[in-house]
Formats: C-alpha cells, structure tokens, sequence
C-alpha cells in the first residue's frame, strides 16, 4: 500500500489545499493530512479548529485521513507508513522553498521522497495569509475557501471586532 503525508498549517484551509489532498487521494492508497501544531506562523485557529475544518472539508474522499502532529515531518511520515511527502506548487518562489526542504527531508530519511503537485491554474493565487486578510477587512472569501471555512472566518473576526469595541 502506498501511503503519503501531505502536510501544512492550513490556517485556514482553501480551495488549493483540497485540491491538492484530493488529487493526491488518487494518485496513491491512503493519503494522510498532517495539520502541524506548532508552526512558527502566527496562527488563526487552534490545532482542534484545523482539524475539524479539514475534516469537513474531506469528508467525501475515503481514503483520506487528517492528523494533527508536532516534530518532524519525516517522523509523522514514518508513523504513518508514508513512503512518500506531497507538497503543492504555486509560484516559482514555492519551488526554492520546496526544493530546499524535500532536500532537507531526505538527508533526515532517505527511505521517504517528495512529490510535488502543481496547483490548478484556477487556485494558484489562493493563500491562507491572503484569505485571513480578505475576511479580517469584510471582504467574502466563499470564492476561495468551503462554505462552512467562510463561515468560521466571518464568525472568527466577528468576535474579534466584538472584542475591540
């Protein structure tokens, strides 16, 4: 069986991310998603938010499971069976950082490699960070992330609006 772990903050998760999963979903057996809880991001929503926002978000794909994890990655790969780490592509500045640590995972594990799978077209200009700055200024994000995602972002700086005033 051929496992891979497609990894991320997806603070929040988009339209880019699913795509990516899915995608991945049929390329290999089982494809694990790894929420990393300790990022050096400032991050939105908590490690049990992420989860459950990706969980609904990949609710229909069989075999695709969600995580959280801390650590390494090649050692979430590794405790997972994964043989294999997916990451995706936008822009060529993705590459650089991409490159630079499939190169770094390897010298960690040499049983585990990185694929790396180009964003379609129509999600190549979706970030996390360009979401979360859309949503915080009112702006509607239900182009670029799953219904219930842009509901938790309206609610989220709602609250935090609330807690300004």
């Amino acid at each position: 069986m051929k496992v891979a772990v497609y990894p991320g903050t997806f603070d929040p998760v988009h339209y880019g991310h699913i795509d990516i999963a899915k995608r991945a979903s049929e390329l290999f057996d089982q494809v694990v998603v790894g929420i990393y809880d300790r990022p050096n991001k400032n991050l939105l929503f908590s490690l049990d938010k992420r989860l459950d926002l990706m969980r609904e978000a990949l609710r229909d794909t069989p075999n695709i499971e969600v995580e959280g994890y801390d650590g390494l990655t090649v050692d979430f790969a590794k405790k997972n069976g994964a043989q294999v780490i997916v990451r995706g592509l936008r822009v060529v500045w993705d590459f650089e950082l991409e490159y630079q640590m499939a190169l770094t995972n390897r010298r960690l594990s040499s049983d585990i490699d990185t694929v790396c799978l180009m964003t379609t077209l129509e999600y190549a200009f979706i970030s996390s960070s360009s979401v979360k700055e859309i949503a915080q200024a009112g702006g509607a994000v239900d182009q670029f992330v799953p219904p219930h995602v842009a509901q938790t972002l309206r609610d989220c700086f709602e609250a935090l609006r609330q807690k300004s005033i």
